[in-house]
């Protein structure tokens, strides 16, 4: 997966008792490389919020491999492509360096502000493709 690419320091309120990053954190860290990667594409999730779209989750995931603890550099990396026209998942990568921590995913539907599946704009269903 090539991606797109954001840099997480763990802090200490995201880590357990044991030192260990809590593991709903990752989903945070999750929602961040999205919309940095809707950033980064050119479509910012508030102007896509301002032009009527909305992105919900539908459904997301995360596999753990190795624990992050507090102070921890981590990059994840995203990744987005249609599962369908109406349908577009972000895979996500979690590295301390060469190490892979965690690997995940969201699914999400392009809905408008009465919560009506739309298709996404096109010019963002071009870039992803």
């Amino acid at each position: 997966m090539q991606g797109f690419e954001t840099k997480i320091r763990v802090r200490y309120e995201e880590t357990d008792k044991m030192g260990i990053v809590y593991h709903a954190k990752y989903f945070h860290w999750f929602e961040v490389a999205r919309i940095q990667l809707l950033d980064d594409i050119g479509m910012p999730y508030k102007s896509l919020e301002q032009k009527g779209f909305f992105l919900p989750v539908l459904d997301c995931d995360a596999t753990f491999k190795k624990p992050a603890h507090f102070d921890d550099r981590l990059t994840v990396l995203a990744d987005a492509s249609f599962q369908s026209l109406l349908r577009l998942k972000i895979k996500y990568q979690v590295f301390r360096g060469p190490e892979i921590l965690a690997l995940g995913s969201t699914t999400h539907a392009f809905v408008d502000d009465q919560g009506r599946v739309v298709r996404p704009p096109e010019s963002f269903a071009e870039f992803i493709q």
